[in-house]
């Protein structure tokens, strides 16, 4: 509660801030925006944040890159309040960094970040399978078999978008039951920063046939009911930023190049 203050996106939509405008603007920038009730708090300031982050995904925003505070509210024809508060999120996130007096700008992301982050999301994912293992059902393996050959038709069409939304929800399956919350979002956050750096339109086509063998070779270990050889793989392996750093080196070098 907040002692019965009214909250920040609602006074800008009460103060005529043009919710309207914005909407309107989402939904020509690739947003499928719902009719909200101004009872739904979050909406002004979320979907800020979600232009934002297309904008980053989509390479509009490149690392290095302003973005002006004043110019980005007046086209989204929203206050700066639901702005800042996205800004923070993102802040928070590890996307941009926000300079007091000189302005926001987006990160970039380092050889030394990724090894970081492959080392936690190694250690977040293990966790996370080892507290779900008794919890996997056959429904959850079969799950896990067609998401890696969804992953694998979508390699045939050469489409990455689809190939990466079927390897997030094969992951997904014992992240989502390891009822560990706060788990789940560190290594779903650490992996958008990976990921959309920005996301390249082509992708290492060998780097996503190993990934989807790897896979296969974690659901042999989960049906054999291995959870030791299990857990170690998925940190020591699929994770292993020395095992994949062939593979990084020459995804990460692209992405480089463009945002220079």
């Amino acid at each position: 509660m907040n002692g019965g203050r009214p909250p920040a996106a609602f006074l800008d939509i009460a103060r005529g801030h043009h919710y309207s405008k914005f909407q309107e603007f989402l939904k020509d920038n690739f947003f499928a925006v719902e009719n909200h009730s101004i009872l739904n708090i979050k909406s002004l300031k979320e979907q800020v944040y979600e232009y934002l982050r297309e904008q980053m995904r989509r390479g509009r925003l490149l690392p290095g890159s302003a973005i002006a505070m004043e110019e980005t509210s007046k086209k989204l024809g929203v206050s700066k309040t639901p702005l800042r508060d996205a800004l923070l999120q993102l802040e928070m996130e590890g996307f941009v960094t926000i300079l007091p007096r000189r302005g926001v700008v987006v990160n970039s992301l380092s050889i030394q970040d990724i090894r970081d982050y492959y080392e936690i999301i190694g250690a977040l994912e293990s966790t996370a399978l080892l507290l779900a293992f008794d919890r996997l059902e056959d429904k959850d393996m079969a799950y896990l078999e067609r998401m890696n050959a969804e992953m694998n038709e979508a390699i045939d069409r050469d489409d990455f978008d689809l190939y990466y939304e079927k390897n997030l929800n094969f992951h997904n399956v014992f992240l989502n039951l390891c009822g560990n919350r706060n788990l789940v979002k560190i290594a779903v956050t650490l992996k958008k920063r990976l990921y959309d750096f920005p996301r390249q339109p082509g992708f290492v086509k060998e780097w996503e046939v190993a990934s989807i063998g790897e896979h296969r070779e974690l659901v042999g270990f989960i049906k054999a009911k291995n959870k030791k050889e299990a857990v170690n793989f998925i940190r020591d392996v699929h994770w292993s930023f020395r095992v994949q750093e062939k593979y990084i080196s020459r995804y990460y070098t692209k992405a480089a190049t463009q945002a220079g």
